[in-house]
């Protein structure tokens, strides 16, 4: 799939949104990727995870072992691409506000891991679950997501590989442009606080 072809699913699925925008990163911006509604049908989570699989450099794909994704947002695109990689699929939860494995998932020692996520905007849940692995006794060896929203500007401190890179603007709470800040802010994504 190239570029036209993935944005063709997003807005197949009507999953751009435009207006006001609440980031999880406390940030703004006028347009959203609602990645849960591009996934909700099958086959079309199945074609994305298919592209983003391929995109992986090939000495990265023969050393994963296990796809590991953060809840909510990374559990239908890991599962897939543990489909799409041959490998079992498991998947963090924030029970308690950080995150880790529940529901009898573990890791072998030094098993190795790739993490897989919706959107990365600023790398704040990527690094909080890359860490979970690290403490569950896995290794992260690269990480894949639907989007990249960071502007090719984020470091997780192993190789990342979106299917799409999408550099939407963003903003601070504080410092809007003025046809922005006269619309209400909402906050579609999973993080509430």
């Amino acid at each position: 799939m190239n570029e036209d072809d993935i944005l063709a699913e997003f807005r197949a699925a009507q999953a751009l949104l435009e207006g006001h925008f609440i980031l999880s990163s406390g940030k703004r911006s006028a347009r959203y990727l609602q990645c849960a509604r591009v996934l909700m049908d099958p086959m079309r989570a199945s074609r994305l995870a298919s592209s983003l699989a391929a995109r992986l450099p090939r000495d990265l794909r023969g050393e994963i072992e296990v796809v590991v994704s953060p809840a909510m947002g990374g559990v239908i695109i890991g599962h897939e691409m543990g489909r799409a990689l041959g490998v079992e699929a498991m998947f963090l939860e924030r029970p308690e506000g950080k995150f880790e494995l529940r529901r009898g998932f573990e890791l072998s020692k030094g098993q190795k891991v790739l993490m897989v996520e919706d959107v990365v905007t600023t790398g704040l849940s990527s690094r909080e679950a890359i860490k979970a692995v690290k403490k569950a006794g896995g290794k992260v060896v690269g990480e894949a997501a639907l989007v990249d929203r960071s502007g090719g500007e984020v470091d997780l401190g192993v190789p990342f590989v979106p299917l799409l890179s999408l550099d939407f603007p963003v903003y601070e709470p504080d410092d809007l442009p003025p046809e922005l800040a006269d619309i209400p802010a909402e906050k579609p994504g999973s993080r509430k606080k």
